[in-house]
């Protein structure tokens, strides 16, 4: 079965950082009950995430960053390892990794700065070519 592949476009002024709504869109899909693999660019963008997601206002989001961890329902890494966590894959890192077909979705998250939507571009165009189901969300601040 192929993945239903989302991208979600942030706002071209950069008001809404990726993180931040990253955060908001694993609560989420969380809430729904879904097991969810957040694939980042490196150590840096990790460590922030999960800072993110411990700090929330109103409930925490527990979540793993070590590879390998058994009962969580939320992996944060780069190190493209995401286990049995075959449900949402959040592609934080710009170019798509090479397990994506594992999910059942992809959430391909759009940043405003122009490279990296230059980057989605080529990853909407990859999807598109190899025929998956596609949808596009304009995220407001």
């Amino acid at each position: 079965m192929m993945p239903q592949v989302d991208f979600y476009i942030l706002p071209e002024d950069n008001s809404l950082s990726p993180l931040l709504y990253t955060v908001r869109l694993v609560e989420k899909a969380f809430r729904l009950g879904h097991r969810l693999y957040v694939h980042t660019t490196d150590t840096a963008q990790t460590d922030a995430l999960s800072e993110l997601l411990w700090q929330r206002p109103d409930s925490f989001l527990a979540h793993s960053t070590a590879v390998g961890t058994a009962g969580s329902a939320i992996l944060v890494s780069h190190q493209g390892q995401p286990g049995d966590h075959t449900g949402v894959l959040v592609n934080l890192a710009g170019i798509i990794p090479p397990f994506f077909q594992q999910f059942q979705r992809v959430a391909e998250i759009v940043p405003g700065n122009p490279e990296s939507r230059s980057q989605s571009r080529d990853n909407f165009r990859f999807y598109k070519e190899k025929g998956y189901a596609l949808k596009t969300h304009n995220i407001s601040p």
